[in-house]
């Protein structure tokens, strides 16, 4: 019963709620004893551009260093932790569990955000930075009163976020409306709240920009929407709130 209740937790739901494949496949037994199948390995994923596409606004050495590197480490250590935790819980090491989810949800998270981040981004010869029409549009002017004001709030609240973290555009599923949010490090939006769906994540971790920009936050978040891929955006809009 321990291990079924460590494993109802929304610290590890939260962390796999967006990613649409099994981590790890679990059985508890009808008797109340744990088994385990094959724990699910991730890989890092393909991008739909090379990674100078986005210059001016991102320089092929940047997004070459944050996907090869960054992104692949928190894939890496997301691995291990689920493997840390499948041994645990086929020992009933619930002490395991319990430390092991810190792991989880900062790895698991980093590995989540990115992969959410790199779809948001299109080279401008692909339609990146193109404002949203259709139903998108319409619901930025109705919560925000315009596409200027969305981006100028964002681009407050990114520049305001202290140390690293993301800033956010999602859909509130409960109330039917949009809404910009802050996470901390590489905490997944849903950890803001279970009906938050994330439609843009924008990285303000320093190694997604220092590089380029220094220390200049707000350039950087200035000229990244040149290359928002609004398109996606749109699509994951409609999709959600059918």
């Amino acid at each position: 019963m321990a291990v079924r209740a460590l494993l109802s937790r929304k610290t590890l739901a939260s962390v796999l709620r967006n990613d649409p494949k099994p981590i790890i496949g679990l059985g508890i037994a009808a008797g109340g004893g744990a088994h385990s199948r094959d724990v699910h390995s991730f890989t890092l994923p393909d991008l739909a551009y090379d990674y100078g596409a986005l210059e001016p606004a991102i320089s092929g050495e940047i997004m070459q260093l944050h996907h090869q590197k960054h992104h692949q480490t928190y894939i890496t250590n997301y691995n291990k932790a689920l493997e840390q935790l499948h041994d645990a819980i086929a020992k009933g090491d619930s002490s395991t569990i319990v430390k092991l989810q810190s792991a989880i949800k900062f790895n698991g998270g980093g590995h989540i955000n990115h992969s959410i981040f790199w779809k948001n981004l299109a080279p401008i010869r692909e339609g990146g930075g193109e404002p949203p029409h259709g139903s998108l549009g319409w619901a930025i002017d109705t919560h925000f009163g315009s596409f200027e004001a969305l981006i100028q709030k964002i681009n407050a609240e990114g520049a305001a976020l202290q140390g690293s973290g993301w800033v956010w555009l999602g859909l509130d599923k409960e109330f039917k409306k949009l809404v910009i949010e802050t996470t901390a490090n590489q905490d997944p939006l849903v950890t803001k709240g279970p009906s938050l769906v994330p439609l843009l994540g924008i990285d303000v971790w320093e190694h997604a920009y220092y590089l380029q920009y220094k220390n200049v936050r707000p350039d950087y978040l200035k000229n990244i929407w040149k290359v928002i891929n609004w398109k996606y955006v749109s699509e994951v809009f409609e999709k959600e709130s059918s």
